[in-house]
């Protein structure tokens, strides 16, 4: 497969308050947030030409760049209609949408409160994030060395650059190994999220997953827990240890990039591709694709 590099594409980008053609979306070696992580974004799906929960989106970057001691210099509507802008701008039907924000190269070193606040939003054609084949037949994870951090020690609450690091690490060593994703235990040494997504897991048809305290409560968590109670599923947050995991029937992620992916390995342990996960998958492309009164009146 050939790969199209991102700084060489056509099309438009939202850049500080205009669209740009794409090429010309540069910045300096010297920015703060390459050397710092001082960094914020979103992964945002567009399906039909309108982003999946927009605003909690844009809400959540604001609040992340909040915890991260800046603050965007965009309101919650200016951006949404800078996302909007953008998806025109591009013709996008179906794919996604990544704005970021970060502190820009005005200062170099641990402090630069005085560094300029930028914003960009970027939007592309993506397919699922997994193969179809592995979103039918359940992807194969591994578990990680790498944990998740405590919230006294790392911006937990926030969608920041730099927790991703460790996330990189342990995806590209389950590739290296021949599965398709890690699964990470946090700080206590239980279980906690996968390197891009979160984890459910049915036993004899109930749902649990684990309690979001030092990593993100995501979008499409929340989500998938309300289209599961809407089916009377009972769903329980709560700690789950790793000497549980052989006695789960079904496993499953969910995130913005996956959607909703069924598991059926992780390390030695196999599960079933079963009811409970495909009929939240099921569930849940049906809702990406309805638009309330109110997207239809914000197109």
């Amino acid at each position: 497969m050939t790969l199209v590099p991102y700084d060489d594409r056509d099309g438009w980008i939202w850049s500080d308050g205009k669209l740009i053609p794409w090429r010309e979306a540069k910045m300096h070696v010297c920015t703060h947030a390459l050397h710092y992580a001082s960094c914020v974004f979103e992964g945002e799906r567009v399906y039909d030409g309108t982003a999946f929960k927009l605003r909690e989106h844009t809400d959540r970057l604001l609040h992340s760049a909040r915890i991260l001691g800046f603050e965007i210099p965009y309101s919650a509507d200016d951006i949404d209609r800078a996302c909007r802008e953008v998806i025109d701008a591009q013709k996008l039907k179906d794919g996604y949408l990544r704005p970021v924000a970060w502190r820009g190269s005005e200062q170099m070193g641990v402090s630069a409160q005085q560094s300029r606040i930028h914003l960009a939003i970027a939007s592309w054609e993506w397919p699922a994030y997994f193969t179809p084949e592995a979103r039918l037949q359940g992807i194969r994870m591994q578990i990680s060395k790498w944990r998740r951090p405590a919230p006294d020690t790392a911006p937990t609450d926030s969608k920041a650059a730099g927790l991703y690091m460790i996330c990189t690490l342990s995806k590209h060593k389950a590739e290296a190994d021949g599965y398709n994703d890690a699964l990470m235990f946090d700080y206590r040494g239980r279980v906690a999220e996968a390197t891009g997504a979160n984890i459910f897991f049915v036993k004899d048809g109930e749902i649990h997953t684990p309690i979001a305290d030092c990593f993100l409560n995501g979008i499409t968590r929340r989500t998938v827990i309300e289209l599961a109670k809407k089916r009377q599923y009972r769903v329980h947050e709560r700690a789950i240890m790793p000497s549980e995991l052989p006695g789960f029937d079904e496993v499953f992620l969910s995130g913005t990039a996956v959607e909703v992916t069924p598991v059926r390995q992780i390390d030695s342990m196999t599960y079933q591709v079963s009811d409970v996960t495909k009929t939240l998958l099921a569930d849940f492309d049906k809702l990406v694709r309805e638009k309330s009164p109110t997207t239809r009146a914000a197109e």
